[in-house]
């Protein structure tokens, strides 16, 4: 049950991070609580499969926005937005590769 809660939260965390609403004080709260969540998650190979699924999402959701990125001209507001908005995604999808680090190497050291 633990492990489908963390999972919940997980996601309901990433959404609220794809959001571009939202504000530098809030996304850190956020951010903490993504990170607190997956620490919770344990030597699993389940919740490796299930983080590296998310990472996958996240590096095409990071990668699309990057071509919709280009589509505007350097120096407009819209660039500057989006240009925000992907170091925003970037941070995200650091943080989901360092979670599929951590479980690959606990699932590698349990021998599943």
């Amino acid at each position: 049950m633990q492990g489908y809660v963390a999972r919940a939260n997980i996601d309901h965390y990433i959404g609220l991070l794809n959001g571009n609403d939202l504000p530098p004080h809030n996304r850190d709260t956020i951010l903490k609580l993504l990170i607190a969540e997956e620490d919770t998650l344990s030597r699993d190979l389940e919740h490796l499969e299930f983080a590296e699924s998310r990472a996958a999402s996240g590096r095409q959701r990071l990668n699309h926005l990057m071509r919709l990125r280009s589509a505007f001209a350097p120096g407009t507001t819209e660039r500057a937005q989006a240009d925000r908005l992907v170091v925003n995604f970037e941070k995200l999808q650091a943080l989901l590769d360092e979670l599929c680090h951590r479980l690959r190497d606990k699932v590698n050291a349990r021998g599943v």
